[in-house]
């Protein structure tokens, strides 16, 4: 079977034909393989959905109970299959419970990265690098400009800052699946462990990874108590971003304005959002990490999905690798928040 027999895109997402089910389809399908927790892959509404345990959890912590007829468990390597189609998951690096999804009938294998990043993450499991025909690769940094400084050293900023404004309020916008709880596992391994105050969008999944066994050390809810908004000077706060342009910013002391996304690298951005300082962190490849992936796997053809698709395409195309844009639609990074 040729690669885009066995896998190919409709206005609902990549279809399989042969197995009868889609990957992360951005509107209710009978059967769906679900890469990652993110709502513009995982989706409430499918007759059926498989996905890691974790991605699941999330999904029910985000949709409620009864977001799919019928789920589940895609154990990581166990092979399985679909109506004669083989598929296994590995993990993709991005959040917790994020996976890559193979899909084989004879001997074409495809492997969906769905979101993924190569740097470390105290977080999650890191990117497995699986072999395939076919490596479909999102973009979301797919232009050379989008080079990533070192996580520490952004995170190093923040500690900087927090030393020389005691006085401040440190306010992390920081999107509330994935990106809060790890760049609060990064600040706790500076040795900080004073208490970190979230915002109340954040405790349920926050709570989700310490039962998964991820040490956050003392969270507080970012309420004010008895002492007002000088309870929070000189102490950290995380929220979802959103949450940063309305009234609940103001209530903390001088508050100083931090924004943790790959976004950050573009000036333009920061000031758009009033970002004081802003942290270079994101949950995706940048240009120099896209590449080196795509080096690693050697497949015999690239598909690029979402993000800067025709930079990555034509890169391709000088290393004389077959490659081609998927135009899908529907899968921005989830808020704009990468």
């Amino acid at each position: 079977m040729k690669p885009d027999q066995l896998l190919y895109p409709t206005p609902k997402g990549l279809y399989c034909e042969a197995g009868g089910f889609y990957i992360d389809p951005v509107a209710p399908v009978e059967r769906a393989l679900i890469t990652h927790g993110h709502s513009d892959h995982a989706r409430a509404g499918h007759g059926h959905v498989l996905a890691t345990e974790e991605t699941l959890d999330i999904m029910a912590i985000r949709y409620g109970a009864d977001f799919a007829g019928s789920r589940q468990v895609a154990t990581l390597g166990e092979v399985m299959s679909i109506n004669g189609v083989t598929v296994h998951f590995h993990p993709a690096g991005h959040v917790l419970g994020s996976a890559q999804i193979a899909v084989e009938a004879g001997p074409t294998r495809i492997v969906v990265s769905g979101d993924y990043k190569r740097r470390r993450d105290p977080t999650c499991l890191p990117f497995e690098p699986v072999s395939c025909d076919v490596f479909i690769t999102e973009a979301t940094f797919g232009l050379p400009v989008f080079r990533h400084p070192a996580d520490s050293g952004e995170v190093a900023k923040l500690m900087t800052s927090l030393a020389q404004f005691p006085d401040r309020a440190h306010l992390v916008g920081a999107y509330s699946l994935g990106k809060a709880q790890r760049v609060i596992r990064l600040i706790r391994e500076t040795g900080y462990d004073a208490p970190i105050y979230i915002h109340g969008a954040l405790q349920r999944l926050c709570d989700f990874y310490v039962e998964r066994g991820i040490d956050l050390g003392p969270l507080e809810p970012a309420t004010i108590a008895s002492g007002g908004k000088r309870s929070f000077a000189g102490a950290i706060v995380v929220g979802p971003p959103s949450a940063f342009a309305d009234r609940w910013a103001r209530r903390f002391a001088d508050p100083l304005p931090i924004f943790a996304s790959g976004w950050m690298l573009v000036r333009q951005r920061a000031r758009q959002r009033g970002v004081e300082l802003p942290m270079i962190i994101s949950d995706h490849c940048d240009w120099d990490e896209l590449i080196a992936t795509i080096e690693e796997i050697r497949p015999g053809e690239v598909w690029v999905t979402h993000g800067r698709e025709e930079a990555l395409v034509r890169w391709c195309a000088l290393q004389g690798l077959p490659a081609k844009p998927l135009h899908l639609v529907g899968y921005e990074d989830e808020g704009g928040e990468a």
